[in-house]
């Protein structure tokens, strides 16, 4: 199994948005995937995404196709730095590629 294709369900108004858009474009250029951006598909979401405490999917939220179909969660909520409180860039990037590197082997 491999990964093919990064998937990022979002929505532009989001203040996650751009923080998920920058791990995306990292990984892709990383391991050379394809990028899906989808606004706002919560069908997409309700099958595959993580969900609160409710039940109910929630944005923004990153995924991989594998080359044999498997639709796997890689980023479903931002690292934020204790000491900042601003989101943190770098710890999501090592989620997000450490992640890839198990999938690909």
């Amino acid at each position: 199994m491999k990964a093919k294709k990064l998937i990022l369900v979002t929505s532009e108004s989001h203040p996650a948005h751009k923080y998920f858009v920058a791990v995306m474009e990292e990984a892709a250029k990383q391991f050379n995937l394809e990028k899906e951006i989808k606004n706002e598909d919560y069908v997409f979401l309700s099958d595959y995404g993580e969900k609160d405490e409710f039940g109910m999917p929630f944005l923004p939220q990153l995924f991989v196709l594998t080359d044999d179909g498997k639709i796997l969660q890689l980023l479903t909520k931002l690292p934020f730095n204790a000491k900042t409180l601003e989101p943190d860039l770098e710890e999501a990037k090592k989620e997000v590629f450490d992640k890839i590197k198990n999938i690909s082997g």
